[in-house]
């Protein structure tokens, strides 16, 4: 036996191999550590779009809260409470039975049966609710102290309401109090008014005040204390606003006027009111609170409101207090309000919203397809040393899973502490989507290019590889979906989509995505065409920088439709998103100046005072005040025995007049318009306004529809009269919106008549203090900007506007991303190239251009396909799409509906940004590539 002294094979070297199985290293473990900034970028990647994605519905979710408490706070308490009645006690019931249900026991004992039919999520505010007995027809005050405007005794109503001393604050005296069991013929009771029932009605601590009596000597209320409301625009006063301040009756037959007041008894005072005239009632006044309901609960609050108008709650009232109990609100219509206005903004998101998660989903379609591409020699060597598909699929999801989960936790954790106090759900449903679509995209792709086992595969350029049937008919079922969503928006328009809910509106708010869809598929097919047909003549140019360039952009790789889809669809919501922002802000300019008529207006129901245009002439920033006259009552008849037709006569100086018109491009006219020429058309240059002469004027199209072109009178609020005939025809004019009008010429009025009551001021930075200031009191000034910033007044529309330029920034960003990542996959191959080239006498200036050259084509057929796809979008869905909710919001405003129109920046500023970025990365890597070196990119080995 041949060997050694210590048992070992003669010939053998080295140590005995160790015996056991054999441990080979972690998949996972190794491949993090094999490529770190690989995967720290993907975590990066899904971190930011599921912190995104995460935020975006929190953030509608914010803005919608904040807009229902805006609606519900500026609707006054007398609309949100919901108020509970019942007529007197049965006549059938004794007089103490009666008398008994009208106390504070019974009435407390009524108002926890109500509370308790209140469903959620409507709740109560008990602070603010309130209840009592009250008399529902005030009775006659004949008492001589009491203040009467025209003669007219005043008018009282007898409340016994609950928990008065806890809402007011003595001002003077104290609460009345009921020591003694009150009944219906108890003589005298004691009572408090509110500081401003005292001092209109000139009450005084100690005042009496006798109400008639029903078979009874008149009752009379010792007034023992004036108070203050500690809350005085709380539910508890406001619900019945009579108890906190009287209010001023005009009579419709003579004019005559006289005041109506309320007198608070104590709380247990209520029987002295069946000894009254005044009908007395029950009543419960249930408070909405108001700062719990969220957006997402309007449709339960609807519910809940109707239960308690007409449904099963008031069933329960009407069982446990009174069978005549009924009910009565606003809040249904308050809440439909919002809810109008709301459908009208949530489409609109919706659209950005998708535009930019689609481009987002790209962008980590194209990170996965960069890792696939660079691990491609990889994946391709295991599957030849007998990898099985599932069991490399499977490795890739759990490399993926371990960065992409934790990553997709933290921007969900970052979206929760940056957008706080909204729904959980949603915001964790997107960051789920975010993070399995990053896991699996990987495996996915490497599915699809290693379901055959080789390894050295073919040219995938598009002059290799043809689209397959299965593509086409991918392609032809996006199409029809885009056609069918472009269909139903021009159809329906998002108002209808808002409303309706379902698949349908997804598919309609996701038309301008499809359309970019559409677009990317059609070039990505098209466009090697032209640039095959041009590298024949280039080829016979001077140079190989052209040609070359041409040949390579002709045979870009095959997947060039991810970032050109990325490109467009980023592009188009972009130009979308940017005309809908620019219409919105258009609409608002246009409502404003058709409110105003100017730049500023100032007005009075009287004739401005002589030297009030001099004073606002003379203020800071106002360049010209226009004076007009404006009867609003002017009636246009034909003949005496006509009816007449209300009309605005506005007298005007022509020249100045038509002048503003036409800079505001309000109905523009020259002043010959108004000058009266030819037999019968002489102006009465005496200002007599007899009436005998022919006035031209300029109508509206209604009067000239209704009166031709012959002469007619028109009768003025001061009864003089004065024959036009109209010589034009405008839609609108500066001086009078959503009115009939007639413009004449001021001189042709009487001199009454003729003086001016408003001016319309044009000017750069007008102060609205100082030309009040300079206006004086009696006067109402009204600032062009001022009217444009009310229509911003709830938070739906201020909100839905950053949403929507947050979207479609972080949609260019993604779109920028993608155009980066796309530059990288064939970072390593143009670096090759140019070090083949330069060691062939390729010089960097050549190379700069070169490179530049190359991918100027996909970026200016981006750029070009953008712009024209924005525009096709815009042109198909604008007549689905009314901007009105979200310029005006639902705000009385002049001007009609606000419809989308192509906005030219938002067309050509982003796509001049991508040939920016596309030709700056360009040159960037020409200089990088030139600093490394020739020789480092050619050495054997390198993975290209």
């Amino acid at each position: 036996m041949t060997g050694t002294d210590d048992g070992t094979k003669a010939g053998t070297r080295g140590p005995a191999r160790a015996s056991g199985p054999r441990v080979p290293a972690p998949w996972v473990r190794t491949r993090l550590r094999a490529a770190p900034a690989a995967a720290l970028a993907l975590a990066l990647l899904v971190a930011l779009t599921a912190a995104l994605a995460a935020a975006f519905p929190r953030a509608v979710d914010r803005y919608e809260d904040a807009g229902l408490r805006r609606t519900l706070d500026d609707a006054s308490p007398r609309r949100t409470t919901v108020q509970f009645f019942a007529p007197r006690p049965d006549l059938e019931l004794s007089l103490g039975e009666g008398e008994n249900a009208l106390r504070e026991a019974a009435l407390r004992k009524g108002y926890d049966a109500v509370l308790a039919a209140v469903d959620k999520p409507l709740v109560a505010d008990r602070a603010q609710s309130s209840y009592g007995v009250r008399t529902s027809d005030p009775t006659d005050a004949s008492d001589s102290f009491l203040a009467r405007p025209s003669g007219l005794p005043p008018r009282v109503a007898l409340v016994a309401q609950n928990a008065l001393g806890a809402h007011s604050r003595p001002a003077s005296g104290r609460l009345p109090r009921a020591t003694d069991p009150v009944t219906a013929t108890t003589s005298e009771v004691e009572a408090a008014v509110t500081t401003e029932t005292a001092r209109t009605l000139h009450i005084k601590v100690g005042s009496v005040i006798h109400v008639p009596g029903l078979e009874r000597a008149p009752l009379a209320v010792r007034i023992t204390g004036i108070v203050a409301p500690r809350e005085p625009d709380g539910a508890y006063w406001m619900s019945t606003p009579l108890i906190r301040e009287p209010s001023l009756i005009q009579l419709p037959s003579d004019g005559g006027t006289y005041w109506i007041g309320a007198l608070l008894l104590a709380p247990d005072a209520g029987p002295v009111l069946l000894g009254t005239p005044g009908k007395p009632e029950r009543y419960w006044q249930v408070a909405p609170d108001t700062s719990g309901p969220t957006a997402h609960d309007v449709s339960g609050l609807a519910s809940a409101v109707a239960a308690l108008e007409s449904g099963p709650g008031l069933a329960r009232i009407r069982e446990r207090v009174d069978p005549l109990t009924d009910a009565t609100t606003d809040l249904d219509e308050v809440l439909s309000s919002f809810t109008e206005l709301r459908s009208g903004i949530a489409p609109l998101v919706t659209v950005a919203a998708f535009g930019a998660g689609t481009v987002a989903a790209v962008v980590v379609l194209m990170a996965s397809g960069l890792a696939a591409e660079r691990r491609r020699g990889e994946l391709a060597l295991v599957r030849a040393r007998g990898g099985s598909l599932p069991g490399v699929l499977g490795r890739l999801l759990a490399e993926t899973a371990v960065v992409a989960v934790p990553a997709g936790a933290l921007g969900l954790g970052a979206a929760l502490l940056a957008v706080p106090h909204a729904r959980f759900s949603s915001a964790v449903a997107a960051a789920l989507a975010v993070t399995v679509l990053a896991c699996v995209a990987l495996p996915v792709r490497a599915a699809f290019a290693h379901r055959a086992v080789r390894v050295h595969g073919g040219r995938e350029d598009i002059a290799s590889v043809r689209p397959s049937r299965r593509r086409t008919v991918a392609e032809l079922t996006v199409l029809v979906l885009a056609t069918a969503a472009v269909a139903a928006l021009r159809r329906g328009g998002t108002d209808d989509a808002g409303s309706s809910g379902g698949s349908g509106d997804q598919l309609v708010a996701l038309a301008p995505v499809l359309v970019g869809v559409i677009a990317a598929l059609v070039l990505v097919r098209l466009y090697p065409f032209p640039l095959r047909r041009l590298a024949g003549p280039a080829g016979r140019l001077r140079g190989v920088v052209a040609p070359l360039s041409l040949a390579r952009a002709g045979r870009t790789s095959a997947s060039t439709a991810l970032p050109l889809l990325a490109l467009l669809t980023a592009l188009t919501t972009a130009a979308f998103g940017g005309s809908v922002l620019a219409g919105v802000h258009t609409a608002r300019d246009h409502a404003a100046l058709l409110a105003t008529g100017a730049d500023a207006r100032i007005e009075a129901t009287h004739a401005l005072p002589t030297a009030l245009p001099g004073r606002i002439r003379d203020t800071r920033g106002v360049r010209e005040a226009v004076p007009v006259s404006v009867a609003y009552r002017a009636q246009a008849r034909r003949g005496s025995g006509t009816a007449g037709e209300t009309a605005a006569l506005v007298g005007v100086e022509p020249g100045p007049y038509g002048q503003l018109s036409r800079e505001l491009d309000l109905g523009g006219f020259p002043a010959r318009t108004l000058r009266a020429t030819g037999p019968g058309g002489g102006s009465s240059s005496s200002g007599s306004g007899s009436g005998k002469a022919v006035v031209p004027a300029i109508a509206s199209p209604s009067l000239a529809d209704r009166f031709g072109t012959a002469p007619f009178s028109v009768q003025l609020e001061d009864d003089s009269k004065v024959t036009v005939r109209i010589a034009a025809v405008r839609d609108v004019t500066p001086a009078v919106t959503d009115l009939d009008f007639l413009v004449v010429d001021r001189e042709a009025l009487t001199r009454r008549a003729a003086r001016p009551t408003a001016l319309l001021l044009t000017g750069g930075h007008l102060d609205g203090a100082a030309l009040r200031r300079a206006a004086g009191g009696g006067v109402d000034v009204r600032l062009r900007a001022e009217v444009r910033t009310a229509y911003v007044h709830s938070p739906l529309q201020s909100g839905a506007e950053r949403i929507y330029t947050a979207a479609v920034a972080a949609g260019a960003g993604y779109a920028v991303l993608a155009l980066l990542l796309a530059l990288v996959r064939a970072a390593p191959e143009r670096s090759a190239l140019l070090a083949r080239l330069r060691t062939m006498g390729l010089t960097r200036a050549q190379g700069r251009r070169l490179l530049v050259l190359e991918s100027l084509p996909q970026a200016l057929l981006a750029a070009v396909g953008g712009a024209l796809t924005g525009w096709a979008a815009i042109r198909l869905l604008a007549p689905g799409l009314d901007l009105t909710a979200i310029a005006v919001a639902g705000r009385p405003a002049p001007g009609g509906t606000a419809r989308l129109r192509t906005d030219a920046l938002s067309l050509l500023v982003p796509s001049l940004a991508v040939l920016v970025v596309a030709t700056g990365v360009a040159l960037a890597q020409a200089w990088w590539t030139g600093r490394r070196g020739s020789v480092r990119e050619l050495r054997a080995g390198d993975g290209r």
